[in-house]
């Protein structure tokens, strides 16, 4: 019984010595991320998108925007437009943390001031996946705690 306790001990200190000994690399991740927000910022900027998802805590929305196509500005101007109307907002991608490369410290920043419909757009969504033809987006809504969806894909 000694033995084995010792055995385990022996394993449980050479384990933690083990992890304590590995470090993350924090160098890369303001680069890295760096990189990836200007391979998506080149891909939203070319061509037109148009929403195909949006999930708004427990409602699908996305008919509210069926018939927009939307442009991302190199200039941050985000333009919806249909036959009848346009709307301009602004976006952006951002990075929320210099201490890691991880995805999910990109925020992709919407802004619209109007109509309510596209004001709902309005946050900093999270990028769930990026593609050159498909974006997916998700965030966490301050008030209620509910999980909204929104996806774009190139015309």
């Amino acid at each position: 019984m000694k033995k084995a306790l010792n055995f385990g001990w022996m394993l449980f200190l050479s384990f933690t010595i083990m992890l304590s000994s590995c470090s993350s690399n924090d160098d890369g991740g303001s680069n890295s991320n760096a990189t990836e927000i200007a391979a998506i910022e080149n891909t939203v900027e070319s061509g037109s998108w148009r929403i195909t998802y949006f999930y708004d805590t427990d409602t699908d929305e996305t008919n509210n925007f069926t018939s927009y196509t939307f442009s991302f500005g190199s200039d941050g101007v985000l333009t919806a437009s249909n036959a009848a109307n346009t709307y301009t907002g602004s976006w952006s991608i951002t990075d929320s943390s210099s201490s890691s490369s991880s995805s999910d410290d990109i925020d992709f920043n919407i802004s619209f001031s109007a109509p309510a419909d596209f004001a709902e757009l309005s946050d900093d969504w999270d990028i769930i996946t990026h593609t050159s033809t498909k974006i997916e987006l998700t965030d966490v809504s301050g008030g209620n705690g509910g999980i909204d969806f929104l996806t774009f894909e190139k015309n």
